[in-house]
Order: C-alpha cells, then structure tokens, then sequence
C-alpha cells in the first residue's frame, strides 16, 4: 500500500494487511542465541539485580535471588554475557574468586565510581548459568589486562586436570571444569576498552587470542570486538586483518535519541517521538546488510557469526537514581522495540549468531527491575517469553504488504512487523505486531500449502504507549488471552487492535 503522512492519517480507522507465509521454503535455524542476555558490573544490574549474597533478608538460593532465577528459567534465557561491557576491560578476574573475605575492593570507574567487592565473580557467574540452564559468554580484558591474565582465565575455566590454573579452581571448591563456549577478546576496543584503531586491535586481536587455548574437549568460539553502529571500516578491517581467526564478530546498536545532551525520558514522550523510535530502531537492518556486505567479500561461505552482543533503547536515567547507573523504566513502547528488532534479527539467520540485549536487570532495556524484595517483569520480558517459541524453530520467509508512515526525519516506517517459524513439533508461530497507535489492522494472513485447522494467541498491549509496570502496579502490561484470530477455508483472518504485540500458535 502507499505512504501517509503521519500527520495527515485519520483517526481510529481500520487498515488491511496481507501476509503470505511460505513454509516450504523455510531452510534457516532462527538460533536460540538470538535471544541472549547481557549482564554487566554496571548499577544494580549484578548487585542487587542478580546477587544478593547468602545473608541477605531476600528469599535466595547461594546468594541468588529466588524471584529473579524463577523468572530467568520462565524466560528459557539461552546466553549470557559478563561482565561487560566497558566493565570488562578494567576487569581483573584473580580479585573475583577465593574467599569472599578477602577479595579485594574494586572503584567501577566507568559506571558511577560505585566501590564493588568482588563478592560476584568467575564462580558465582558460571555457577548461575547453570542454575538457569544457560551458557556463559564470557569478555575477556584486552584493555587494561595482559596475555597472560587472559589465558590464565581460559585455563582455569575450562581445564581438567594437571594445569596450575585447574588446582587453585579446585581449592576455590570447584572440582570439573565449567563448559565455556563463547569468549570476546575485548569489549568496544574502538572506545572504552581502549581507544583502539582497527589494525592495531587486530594485531591484538590475533596475539591475545592466540593464547586462549581450548582444554579437554572444550572449544572456544572467539568473538572479536567489532563495530559500533555505522563504522564499517572497523568491519572492514578485521575481517581483512582477522580473517577466519575469529569465529564471530561483534556489532553494537542502540536505539537512542541521540549522543548529546538529553536522550529523552523513558516514560515522557509524544507520539511522534514514538514513531521516530520504531524508525530508528528499524534502520539496524540497513546497518546489519552493509556490516553483512563487508563479511561476504572476505567471508562468502558466512563461517563468521555476527553477533550483535549489545543492542536495545537506552534513554535518560530515571530522576532521583543514582548518576551512571543507567536505570531507565520500561513501556510498551520498549516492548515494540524488542519485538520488530528480533523481527529482523529472524531474517538473517544465516550470519546472525547470536544477539544479547542491553542489559537483563536495572539497567537500560532490561528484563527484570527488582527495589529490596521486590521485583517486576517489564514488558520487554514479556516479548521476550512471547517470543521464545521462535528458539531454535525453522524461519519461514514472509512477504508483507501493509500501510507505511513516513515520520519525522523522513523516516518511513511500516504499520505491521511480522515473523513466522515452524518449532521441531511442525507447530506454526506468527508473531505480529501493529506499530499504529489509533488504528487496527485487518490481516489477511495466508499459510501457503498449509491450511490450518485451529489457531490460539496472546496479546500484549495497554491502554496508553507509554504504559509501564511498576512495584505497585506489576501488571499494566502483560499478556493475556487473544481470540482475534480466525481459521478460514485454511487461511488466518486477523484483527490485530492498535499498539498491540500478538503471537500465534498454528495447527
């Protein structure tokens, strides 16, 4: 269909929609690290967020939070990334294991100066992943650490027996090695990890990675540190310099007003501000596609994973929290957010590896906010459990027609984002999503050779965009049951409400 302009549109209309699902060409994995997690030393994200400690009043299971585990489990959350972030490059991991008594103090200089003692660490990092069954990512410190200090920490993660490394973790109580797949050898070396040029680091990517060796069975992927946003050349270079050395390279994106001053507040925004967001938070797929460009030249047989291991909103700090903390509410605008980014995330599974959003407690985009012993799922959660279905199933390529706005900085930004797959139980999802604000959509969904027989859904909405959940009020935004959706003579007819985020099962 054509362009409106957001202004001119009419009010409370109902647009049409047409989806054709193609499931017999469905050939891609959507991996299930496509919905990782990143958790960095940075406000109340660990302390507080995660970890409490064995003596806290709060209700925890080794010092972790019940209420947060339950909710991480809920999630099935595949990867997660520590400890940074900026946090990462001035990391020393030696201050972080052995008793907690005498682990020394630490200044967090990037993130408020806020004085850490260490009390988390390699144990308690690698000990939750697997209490919520999933696998660690660990960013090594190419910043302020050496080559030594970062394959002494390979060795003493990952070794059995015999090493010097294998026999102090064994005297800090643990016995086997821990399964460690994904390291980074540095965090943004371009910037806060160093303030690199891209031959250099490559040239430092190529020693220190070197001497990350894999023990007794256990192989590292090794993920360099890789672009931010637009910088090509950075890509550029190190697949050139790098090359196959590197099993993945990473891309940061965030969708944010902009770098100076104000980044516009988490909760107070106008509806054109909203539609500029989804315009921004769509334009990673431009990005994505020269970034992806660059590694087919230099990568045709796409052996190279593009992980974008930092992505999602990141406005103002709450008013009244804690400068550098980066705590910021969360709306259902954050939640369109998460669900057109995966949307796309969906579409180029064959050299997206892995994704890990900023951050999963407290902090930017995040999963969970907890205050003392309370805690409250935000709706960027929610999309996230909608979503799971997605882990690991079949992705089904779709072709979309709907109405598009064109909003402000010429931004054009279609009404409808959509997303299918098949799961191992030959189970048809559809997750879709109507970006308008007043009108509802009337879609047409077809399913090509398969005609369903039954349909069932939920629906995460809320009365206003800017809707949140807080302590007192957990569940403004949340999921609940949808029946806007009708098999017909095999076919789907769906009328999808404005400002709403449903997810289909089809049999």
């Amino acid at each position: 269909m054509g362009l409106a302009l957001f202004a001119a549109m009419p009010v409370f209309a109902q647009q049409k929609a047409t989806i054709n699902v193609h499931p017999g060409q469905g050939r891609e994995i959507i991996s299930k690290h496509i919905y990782g997690q990143f958790a960095e030393h940075l406000g109340t994200c660990i302390y507080g967020g995660l970890w409490v400690g064995e003596d806290s009043k709060i209700p925890n299971t080794q010092g972790y939070r019940n209420d947060v585990l339950q909710a991480l489990k809920d999630l099935k959350v595949p990867v997660l990334r520590w400890p940074g972030g900026c946090f990462a490059d001035e990391y020393h991991w030696m201050d972080g294991i052995g008793p907690k008594e005498n682990r020394p103090r630490m200044v967090n200089n990037n993130w408020g100066g806020t004085v850490e003692d260490n009390s988390f660490g390699t144990h308690e990092f690698l000990n939750l992943c697997e209490l919520i069954g999933c696998e660690p990512y660990i960013s090594g410190n190419v910043g302020s650490g050496s080559v030594e200090e970062m394959a002494k920490w390979v060795e003493y993660m990952t070794s059995e027996q015999g090493s010097p490394m294998a026999k102090l973790r064994k005297e800090n109580g643990r016995e086997k090695p821990w399964k460690v797949k994904f390291f980074g050898v540095g965090n943004e070396s371009w910037g806060c990890g160093g303030s690199m040029r891209p031959e250099y680091y490559a040239d430092l990517y190529r020693r220190y990675s070197t001497y990350c060796r894999n023990y007794d069975g256990n192989h590292l992927f090794k993920i360099a540190s890789g672009a931010s946003d637009y910088d090509y050349d950075w890509t550029e270079i190190l697949m050139k310099n790098v090359g196959h050395r590197m099993a993945g390279i990473s891309l940061h994106y965030y969708t944010v007003m902009g770098w100076s001053g104000s980044k516009g507040s988490a909760t107070q925004f106008t509806d054109d501000d909203y539609y500029w967001t989804m315009g921004k938070c769509l334009e990673i797929e431009q990005v994505l596609k020269k970034h992806m460009a660059i590694m087919d030249k230099y990568d045709p047989k796409k052996q190279i994973g593009l992980m974008v291991d930092e992505w999602g909103t990141w406005w103002d700090e709450e008013p009244g929290t804690i400068r550098g903390h980066l705590y910021q509410q969360n709306t259902l605008r954050d939640a369109f957010v998460a669900s057109l980014t995966l949307d796309v995330f969906h579409k180029y599974t064959d050299r997206i590896k892995m994704t890990n959003i900023a951050q999963i407690a407290n902090v930017l985009q995040s999963m969970i906010l907890t205050k003392d012993d309370k805690m409250v799922l935000t709706p960027t959660y929610h999309v996230f459990e909608m979503y799971k279905v997605h882990q690991d199933a079949t992705y089904l390529p779709l072709e979309l027609n709907c109405e598009r706005k064109i909003v402000r900085d010429d931004r054009i930004v279609p009404m409808v984002s959509a997303t299918a797959s098949r799961d191992a139980n030959g189970l048809i999802h559809i997750s879709l999503s109507n970006v308008d604000l007043q009108e509802s959509q009337d879609i047409e969904l077809n399913l090509g050779e398969v005609k369903a027989k039954s349909v069932t859904g939920r629906i995460l909405t809320a009365d206003n965009i800017g809707d949140y959940n807080s302590f007192e009020k957990p569940d403004v935004v949340a999921p609940k049951e949808f029946s806007g959706a009708k098999v017909n003579k095999g076919s789907l007819k769906v009328t999808l409400p404005a400002k709403s985020i449903v997810v289909l099962e089809v049999k």
